[in-house]
């Protein structure tokens, strides 16, 4: 009673659950949320940034590349969902981000150079922003650079500015001899149009690289940097005591020898601790700050620089005979300050006050920037800026554009019809297959999909491609949990217990397995989700969540119905559920371990044969990670996204990525983008007049396009994958034993070498979603395998006399079913993904579908016979099998020797007896639950012993 009573309770909880998932699901309901979509599902904004170096720095390879590094892990840290950055023509950068809330803001954050400099504020301000070491910051740059115009001809200059000139005529009203009369006003303004750069870099962009009309360049003398600073920040010191501003800016020059070791300035960005930058509230202030933890030589020159602060501003009090007025305005007046400048902004102006004589010895640890009126979000950002180090160039930006998405509504259509399709036919298989159980698994695969889109929700996951790779390989492990346990239900009843007995011996023994199976595929995922980036951090996360859902429903949801069904006499059928005849059919019950040198010879060719084509013909990598051509037109007609796809198959760009770009209309579009793999000069002459031809196109143009970051996913996956094959390795090793772990690494790494191979053999096209269906294979063939070896692991203690050839072979006719069963379940929606989908998915579903087949053939046919080998060379294993091939083992009834790896009945027979001597005493339940007309689970035990007693050998245990 109790017992029911806890399932009811726990399908109450779920069924509380499911009204949660489906008011987050529903739009209008409350607490409705939509998905978030990533690029290639629903486009996004596209800004081009373009590096300007500083004076003599030169743009490399090297340096944009670490550019793309840094701006790809801002915008990870951002939130920004998948973003796609890409080096294009040597010296700018493409940022594509999808689900932005404020896409300037984003935008801004990610080009942020950082460089971050501390400076002694009053002692390295330079004329004529300081009068007798009292700050004097002027209203404009102009007026700035124009006092210092005769300094800058001395030596080389730091950095120039170019200046525009706007002049600007209204009509004003003014009284004149007592009457109102209009007059016209003329008001010129300079206001800066680039720079800081030196002068090739700032008359980039301008016709012929000359200086346009009506502009004016200054420089900054030699060792100086113009530091503007912002009147609402609160931290223009001095301000307006050398000229009004106009736009609410104020400007300071400072002392600037970056290459002294002492400076100024005296600190930068690389004294800072990365993991020691954060953002918070300050207890004393309650005002939003920055916490920075320096490095040891950088806490040792704080604390020098805020010593002398300390002293300088008791000297400046003493001498203006304040030592010992201690009002709050003399010492704001006499104190001195540091000035951390971020990016040629002063962001903060901290004082040191000369009356604390705990600063008399200085500061050492850290520092702070407090925000004020910034508000906590700006202080995250900085943090943000800072934690990721500084960009190697300052960045421009140029342009910033909607774009559409990758793969089009279409794709996303068929994507969502084929998910669909496969799923009915995973719930008409499962039917046909378990009957009643099929008909709970079913129920079972309804909650877990309303439950996992609910999670995608909550913790606002990004759905892209991968992402879909990932729900697909959950589909799998979702319904293969309950594959799992109702074979256990099924061989419990065919071994004589009532069917309540069975659905809780099945639960108990398939708990572990369960366990064991998903705790890896766990650990995959969180290895790739912690190290991967992008769309293949996508794939960990939805992989992670599903596994978690999926042990969930299959160990709680479906228990409960089963527990509560089970009450019930018409529920006590083996026949309703599927469990009357023979477990496996005969033709399975095969001797693998005896043809093993047959199936490794087999998996030797199929990867030979991927490696000697990839060796020669390499693989045919796309623009994801070779790069090529982007092209850019206009039409003066809107088209669909899909009718530019079409042509650019039929002019042979099959692979070719369109984009629309700007405003659509009614999904259609008029400006475009489209990458290929880089075409020569002749080949891109052609396409252009095609387009032309076709279309209309005009301003069109070409350029060339780095990898869209795919070697960094692509290396970022392998890490994850090395790692994840570490922590799998002791964890097997701790649950099951080391020779275990082995033949699992080696199945994993012989299904990644066939999928590639394949790759490599057919030709097909590599992708960063590649390398999610290359992870997809990763998991499943994990999953697989350990499953397989749970039973043998099971079957080792009842199986004492046998060869271990013996005891994989029995445990995998115990498993093959389940095997088959949940390959067919995981292929069924990738199949219908090939038969259904776009161009782009059925490449995608056709690695998939060679990956889960080389994970289930690896499982069987090389996993199990390589620690087959392994466990022989034990010597109670050498022992066992020398004497089943000397004829040394006992025979039964008919004459065939125990143990002997060839013979199937006999080994069948052998586990069968070993689990029945194992079994504890029959629980009530079987006698309670029996009919009159039905002998009890206890009698036909017995009638089965008694039986097997009257035979010549007796039993063979």
């Amino acid at each position: 009673m109790r017992e029911r009573r806890n399932y009811l309770l726990l399908m109450g909880a779920i069924a509380a659950a499911l009204v949660g998932a489906v008011l987050l699901a529903i739009p209008g309901s409350p607490g409705y949320q939509k998905p978030t979509l990533g690029l290639d599902l629903q486009g996004g904004l596209e800004v081009i940034l373009r590096a300007v170096p500083d004076p003599g720095q030169q743009i490399t390879t090297q340096g944009m590349q670490t550019a793309q590094l840094i701006m790809t892990n801002r915008a990870n840290k951002t939130g920004v969902s998948a973003p796609n950055v890409a080096i294009q023509g040597g010296d700018e950068i493409v940022i594509q981000l999808a689900g932005v809330h404020d896409p300037a803001k984003a935008a801004q954050i990610i080009g942020t150079t950082g460089k971050l400099y501390f400076f002694d504020f009053e002692k390295d301000l330079a004329q004529p922003t300081v009068s007798q070491g009292v700050p004097r910051p002027t209203g404009s740059l102009y007026s700035l650079l124009t006092a210092v115009k005769d300094q800058a001809k001395k030596g080389s200059p730091e950095l120039y500015y170019l200046f525009g000139t706007k002049t600007v005529t209204k009509q004003v009203t003014k009284t004149v001899k007592g009457k109102k009369v209009k007059k016209p006003q003329t008001t010129t303004t300079h206001p800066k149009l680039q720079g800081p750069a030196d002068l090739h870099q700032l008359l980039i962009g301008y016709k012929g690289g000359k200086q346009p009309a009506h502009t004016q360049i200054l420089a900054v003398p030699a060792n100086r940097i113009a530091i503007s600073c912002k009147l609402s920040g609160g931290n223009c010191i001095g301000a307006g005591s050398n000229g009004a501003s106009k736009d609410g800016k104020y400007w300071y020059l400072f002392k600037y020898f970056p290459k002294r070791t002492n400076g100024p300035p005296e600190l930068s960005g690389t004294d800072l601790v990365e993991s020691g930058i954060s953002a918070d509230i300050a207890s004393d202030t309650g005002q939003p700050e920055v916490l920075l933890q320096f490095t040891g030589h950088g806490s040792h020159e704080f604390q020098a620089i805020t010593k002398e602060e300390w002293t300088r501003g008791q000297f400046r009090a003493g001498l203006a005979g304040q030592a010992t007025n201690h009002s709050s305005a003399v010492v704001q007046q006499y104190s001195q300050h540091n000035a951390i400048v971020l990016d040629g902004v002063l962001e903060s102006t901290p004082s040191i006050d000369y009356t604390n004589h705990e600063l008399q010895e200085g500061i050492a640890g850290g520092a702070r920037i407090t925000f004020g009126s910034g508000g906590l979000t700006q202080a995250k950002n900085l943090a943000l800026v800072l934690q990721s180090g500084s960009l190697p160039y300052t960045f421009k930006p140029l342009s910033r554009t909607e774009v559409s998405a990758t793969l089009g509504k279409s794709s996303l259509h068929e994507a969502i019809l084929a998910a669909v399709a496969g799923l009915l036919i995973v719930a008409l298989f499962l039917l046909l297959l378990y009957r009643f159980l099929g008909l709970v698994a079913v129920l079972g695969l309804a909650i877990y999909g309303l439950l996992y889109y609910a999670a995608i929700l909550l913790f606002n996951v990004t759905l892209t491609l991968p992402g879909f790779a990932g729900l697909i390989l959950t589909i799998g492990v979702a319904a293969d949990a309950n594959v799992v346990v109702f074979e256990r239900i099924k061989e419990e009843v065919r071994a004589g217990r009532s069917v309540r007995a069975a659905i809780s011996a099945g639960y108990g023994k398939g708990f572990h397995t369960i366990l064991d199976a998903n705790v890896v595929t766990v650990i995959t995922a969180m290895i790739i989700f912690l190290i991967a980036v992008a769309d293949v951090k996508g794939f960990a996360l939805m992989l992670l969540i599903g596994t978690a859902i999926s042990l969930l429903t299959a160990v709680a949801a479906t228990r409960a119905m089963l527990g509560l069904l089970s009450g019930f006499r018409w529920f006590d059928n083996p026949r309703f559920m599927g469990a009357h005849g023979q477990q496996t059919a005969k033709w399975l019950q095969i001797d693998f371990m005896r043809r093993r040198y047959w199936w490794f010879a087999l998996s030797g060719a199929v990867i030979l044969a991927g490696m000697v084509s990839l060796g020669v013909r390499g693989l045919n990598l796309g623009i994801d990670f070779k790069g090529g051509t982007q092209l850019t037109f206009y039409t003066p007609k809107a088209y669909s996204q899909g009718t530019l796809k079409s042509f650019m198959a039929q002019q042979g760009q099959r692979d070719a990525v369109v984009q629309g770009a700007g405003k659509s209309l009614n999904g259609d579009f008029k400006q475009w983008q489209v990458r290929t793999k880089s075409l020569p000069s002749s080949t891109q002459s052609n396409l252009t007049q095609s387009l032309k031809a076709n279309f209309g196109a005009f301003k069109t143009g070409a350029q060339n396009v780095s990898g869209t970051f795919g070697h960094q996913i692509a290396i970022d996956a392998i890490y994850g994958i090395i790692v994840s094959l570490f922590l799998i390795s002791i964890y097997i090793a701790i649950r099951f034993d080391f020779k275990f772990a082995m033949p699992v690494i080696l199945a994993m790494l012989h299904d990644i070498a066939v999928t590639v191979g394949f790759y490599s053999l057919v030709g097909k096209e590599v992708t960063v979603d590649t390398v999610a269906a290359v992870l997809t294979v990763l998991g499943y063939s994990i999953y697989d395998t350990i499953i397989i070896f749970d039973r043998i692991r099971e079957n080792i203690p009842l199986m004492r006399r046998s060869p271990f050839a013996t005891i994989a072979n029995v445990s995998l006719w115990e498993t093959i079913r389940r095997s088959l069963a949940t390959t067919f379940i995981t292929l069924l929606p990738i199949i219908c993904l090939e038969i259904l989908g776009g161009a782009t998915l059925k490449d995608f579903a056709i690695a998939l579908i060679v990956g889960v087949t080389s994970g289930a053939y690896s499982s069987i046919f090389f996993a199990a016979p390589l620690l087959t080998i392994w466990k022989e060379r034990e010597p109670d294993y050498a022992r066992r099998k020398q004497q089943a091939a000397a004829g040394a083992l006992p025979e039964d009834g008919d004459g065939r020797r125990i143990g002997a790896p060839v013979d199937a009945g006999t080994a069948a027979l052998a586990a069968s007896e070993a689990a029945l001597a194992a079994e504890p005493t029959p629980e009530l339940v079987d006698v309670v639950t029996a009919t009159p007309s039905e002998p009890s689970a206890q009698a036909r035990r017995e009638k089965r012993r008694q039986r097997r007693r009257s035979r010549p050998h007796g039993r063979t245990r």
